[in-house]
């Protein structure tokens, strides 16, 4: 079976996105690395939340931003914006998940995903 190689590009990806969330003040971002989990669908996983629904749609809004002036991409799937209590942006290698924290704390992706090489961004506060 042949390894995944480890994509600089993803990396890039994953700082452009962690910029974006800490302009909004995004809480508890996890960065998870995946690349070198057997059955991953992505590179990177990104995990923040925010105490609202102004500030979910705000930190998503943010995130889009900071890609597109960088890098010129848009997410190729973007969910959640009705609730706003988890919004999912997917940019291929790297996906968003910008909760509420009660939504955080109910899903725990972290736990789904306990094998991956896992990165906790301090808070800028």
């Amino acid at each position: 079976m042949a390894k995944k190689k480890i994509n600089s590009t993803s990396a890039m990806l994953a700082e452009i996105i962690v910029k974006g969330i800490q302009e909004k003040k995004g809480k508890d971002i996890t960065v998870m690395n995946l690349s070198k989990l057997h059955n991953s669908m992505s590179d990177y996983f990104i995990i923040c939340n925010g105490t609202s629904r102004p500030q979910t749609e705000a930190i998503a809004d943010s995130v889009q931003e900071e890609v597109k002036k960088i890098t010129g991409s848009y997410p190729r799937f973007k969910e959640g914006f009705i609730n706003s209590e988890w919004i999912l942006l997917d940019y291929f290698d790297v996906v968003v998940h910008i909760f509420q924290k009660e939504s955080r704390e109910f899903y725990q992706l972290e736990k789904l995903w306990a094998d991956a090489d896992i990165n906790i961004i301090e808070n800028l506060d």
